[in-house]
């Protein structure tokens, strides 16, 4: 069941959002030199490294590690990034990887290829047999105010938890927090 609401949802905003994702697309190109679309390698379910899309925020000269690793990573947002990030623009065109498949809406959000200390950790906690989500329960917890630590907890409370009327919750709660603008870093 929970593919098929994947499916038929991803299906239905990425048709809503056609037009949104194009003007966004434009501004990017306009504003910044480099690719409209950044591809991030990630971690996908049973360790698998898959390409996950997003609106570039970046500059193209940004080193390949998480954001929250860099001294100022301010200095190498484009000039659109920061807005995009504030209102998890940026994360429009993963809704092409969860119609792939490769992502759900809900479960843990996956890690970067080179972030080897949260692959091994939800490994040991069997997270990696989850499908990784465009949001999460750590994301609604806290997003990127959170120890690895902490997420991994809140990724295994949801694990235990998961059931289709609980993953509703967590989409509620996401646009709550996105509109709120609560727990991101820019």
């Amino acid at each position: 069941m929970k593919r098929f609401f994947d499916l038929i949802l991803s299906i239905l905003l990425i048709i809503f959002l056609l037009v949104p994702m194009a003007i966004i697309a434009l501004t990017v190109f306009s504003t910044s030199n480099g690719p409209i679309i950044y591809w991030s390698k990630r971690i996908g379910k049973r360790n698998i490294t898959f390409t996950m899309p997003k609106f570039r925020t970046m500059k193209t000269e940004t080193p390949d590690i998480a954001t929250h690793l860099m001294k100022e990573p301010k200095q190498f947002l484009s000039p659109i990034g920061g807005f995009l990030r504030r209102y998890s623009l940026d994360e429009l065109p993963q809704l092409f990887s969860i119609f792939k498949g490769d992502m759900s809406f809900i479960g843990p959000r996956p890690a970067l290829f080179n972030q080897y200390d949260l692959i091994n950790l939800r490994s040991e906690k069997k997270l990696d047999q989850l499908l990784p989500g465009l949001t999460g329960w750590a994301q609604v917890n806290g997003r990127d105010d959170l120890s690895i630590q902490s997420k991994v907890l809140l990724d295994v409370e949801y694990m235990e938890k998961k059931s289709f009327f609980f993953d509703l919750y967590i989409l509620w709660l996401t646009f709550i927090r996105v509109i709120k603008k609560s727990g991101i870093s820019h």
